[in-house]
């Protein structure tokens, strides 16, 4: 979130990027008015409490020289201020609220390289990767693959579930767990991560750290008569470990990685993506994480985006990388790159990570911080994260641009050491 400081001083450049990022100016409009107000009731609170203590003092001193009448009278009047003190604490924590629910409401400010936009057709391509595969046969969708070998069933997954889930077999669910181990490897023998793996429920308090809540609160599956939530990706917990800490500048930056499930209840999504792995209840994702110091930030994000992008590159995929414009930015990114693979059933670019920088905007609900060498007062440190990568997305992107003529699919070098010699 944004400091209430921060707002006060530069509200005009708060309400310019908010409104930039398609965000309902609205009750943050209400700000400067209530803000204004809050110091003004601080300000006859502090004086109020100074003179009841000064009118004790000589309620006191009226009493021991026999004026009782006089001192009755500086009693009533204490009385009467101690009423309207009550009032001003009253009004005073009704205003906290509200300022409370404008600022955890107002979304992380856009870095200024990120370009001005409504919608995703004002992203801006950054760079592309490999080249789509020609095919002499018409490809298929990569269900229509698995419905016709068996491994993918969205039926019987339905039967167990509901819609949006997916039954995987033989292959396809070999397949899944290869690419995790594979991910997993990757990230930690060759770019340097740690490795953790993390609850897959946590409190409203982890989810309020990383900006989930409030806002998304219908997005996500809560476990009834608890205050545990399952998590919509591994970014919660693994961002959650630090938070209320204070960590030394020597131990910045951490880079960890996780695998875990993911639970999204995707509202207000319904009619899209709903054939196949492209948009699910529950889904595999490995993601990347990174605490690190304010200089350092913008290079992290570079590398994170790297370390992703190798993902599909040893899995022999195209791709493209887009910067996200200022409206299809998320809550709490100050910027954000998108990797897209190429999916030659619906013959264009699917997203399949998105990598982000979210400044100190996490860190500041989260309490997460860090001590300057030779410093005695601390900082925020920055929070970056990313997938790396969507597994049921990667699955289906193997699927499909690694289909053969005979409805069979070839396995890329990178993934034949996670299998055996028996592959169905």
């Amino acid at each position: 979130m944004l400091e209430l400081r921060f707002i006060r001083e530069n509200f005009a450049l708060v309400k310019e990027k908010s409104a930039l990022r398609n965000h309902d100016t609205a009750a943050l409009e209400q700000f400067p008015a209530l803000d204004q107000r809050r110091r003004e009731i601080l300000a006859e609170l502090e004086a109020g409490r100074n003179r009841r203590k000064s009118d004790s003092r000589a309620v006191g001193e009226l009493k021991k020289a026999g004026r009782e009448a006089e001192a009755a009278a500086m009693m009533e009047e204490n009385r009467q201020l101690a009423e309207r003190l009550k009032e001003l604490e009253q009004q005073l924590s009704g205003i906290d609220a509200r300022l409370e629910e404008i600022v955890m409401s107002t979304p992380n400010l856009c870095h200024d390289s990120v370009p001005v936009g409504n919608d995703e057709s004002a992203n801006l391509e950054y760079r592309r990767w490999g080249s789509p595969p020609q095919f002499d046969f018409t490809p298929r969708a990569h269900w229509e693959l698995g419905e016709a070998d068996g491994t993918i069933d969205l039926n019987r997954a339905a039967k167990l579930s509901g819609a949006r889930f997916a039954l995987l077999t033989g292959f396809a669910a070999r397949l899944e767990r290869a690419l995790i181990n594979f991910m997993l490897d990757l990230h930690t023998e060759k770019h340097g991560y740690r490795e953790v793996l993390p609850p897959f429920l946590v409190n409203s308090a982890s989810m309020t750290a990383t900006g989930q809540l409030p806002k998304f609160a219908t997005d996500l599956f809560r476990v009834e008569g608890t205050d545990l939530w399952l998590i919509p990706t591994a970014e919660v917990p693994v961002t959650n470990i630090h938070r209320d800490e204070t960590l030394a500048e020597h131990e910045l930056p951490i880079h960890y990685c996780a695998y875990t499930p993911c639970f999204r209840s995707e509202a207000g999504s319904y009619g899209r993506d709903t054939k196949g792995l492209i948009r699910q209840h529950q889904f595999d994702k490995v993601e990347l994480v990174k605490f690190t110091t304010p200089e350092n930030s913008d290079q992290e994000l570079e590398k994170l985006l790297a370390d992703a992008e190798k993902v599909l590159q040893l899995l022999e995929l195209p791709y493209r990388v887009v910067t996200l414009c200022s409206g299809d930015l998320g809550f709490s990114a100050r910027k954000t790159y998108d990797i897209e693979v190429w999916m030659p059933a619906q013959n264009c670019y699917r997203e399949i990570s998105s990598c982000s920088n979210f400044g100190e905007f996490q860190a500041r609900r989260g309490g997460i911080r860090y001590r300057p060498a030779g410093e005695k007062k601390s900082a925020l440190v920055h929070t970056l994260n990313g997938s790396g990568l969507a597994v049921g997305r990667s699955l289906a992107a193997i699927y499909e641009n690694h289909q053969q003529a005979d409805g069979t699919i070839r396995l890329p070098e990178a993934l034949k050491p996670y299998f055996s010699s028996r592959l169905t």
